[in-house]
């Protein structure tokens, strides 16, 4: 539950109320659109190319000093 005054560390407000999903609270449940999902996925999937290139250059970088460790 909440500790002092409400707060529990992710803003100033308290969800954990009875008010938290009732027909008071501001927010309702939202869907992301298809076309929000699909700017997700090629953001996802530019952030994997990065990360894939990021380990084949340490690949590279650990085998051109293959040797050399010794």
């Amino acid at each position: 539950m909440c500790g002092p005054g409400g707060y529990h560390g992710h803003g100033d407000w308290c969800c954990c109320g009875p008010m938290a999903w009732g027909p008071g609270f501001p927010f309702g449940r939202r869907f992301p659109t298809r076309e929000e999902r699909i700017a997700w996925l090629e953001e996802y999937l530019e952030d994997l190319k990065a990360e894939a290139k990021a380990v084949e250059e340490r690949i590279a970088e650990l085998k051109s000093r293959e040797g050399n460790d010794r």
